[in-house]
């Protein structure tokens, strides 16, 4: 009964996003985002349902979206999500809250004091340097790690705003230096197959 409500629910979620209006946040975002609690549920490829969201392509955040309340809470609760004690984790992604759009919450751990960060429309425009192998795991997939080859330098572009201002909205180039396990793949509804993660999006 549990898993065939939770399919319904990945399907009514699904169709809300296809026929959304770009300048608003659905009613079942709104639900999601304001739901009780400092931190969200974190979907898995394990159910049936989860899976069927993690697998769909992401939209993205409107100017008008990003002055939202909503958009304010949802930045605040990834973080909290990626960081409860639960998951522990290094980034998470909108589709891994349920959220199809192209936001990530990722820990910068070439800054000072390594902080978390969240990017609105976040499209990885550059790969760099030489690849390197190292340990992989994704908070979708709990339970499993594998070696994986990793770019260690990345340009992206995302969109931040000033001022809370729709006139100050820019896209901003920016260079970074990944982890292990951040969850870019996971913007383009694409499932890490036997655990070899492989970045997508450019």
């Amino acid at each position: 009964m549990k898993t065939r409500r939770n399919i319904l629910t990945a399907v009514l979620m699904l169709s809300v996003v296809a026929c959304r209006n770009d300048e608003s946040w659905t009613n079942a975002e709104k639900s999601l985002i304001k739901g009780d609690g400092e931190a969200m549920r974190v979907l898995t490829i394990y159910d049936k349902a989860d899976s069927l969201v993690l697998r769909t392509e992401c939209s993205g955040i409107s100017t008008k979206e990003l002055t939202s309340d909503e958009y304010k809470i949802l930045a605040e609760k990834m973080v909290a999500t990626v960081t409860s004690p639960e998951q522990d984790g290094v980034g998470i992604a909108g589709p891994q809250v349920g959220i199809s759009r192209r936001v990530v919450a990722v820990q910068r751990f070439d800054k000072d004091g390594e902080p978390f960060e969240v990017y609105p429309n976040i499209r990885i425009t550059c790969l760099r340097g030489e690849k390197a192998l190292g340990p992989e795991g994704c908070l979708s997939i709990p339970g499993k790690r594998g070696n994986v080859e990793r770019y260690q330098d990345i340009d992206i572009n995302y969109t931040a705003l000033w001022n809370s201002s729709p006139s100050s909205r820019r896209d901003l180039p920016a260079r970074m230096r990944p982890p292990r396990r951040y969850p870019l793949h996971r913007l383009s509804g694409w499932q890490p197959i036997a655990f070899i993660f492989a970045i997508r999006l450019i």
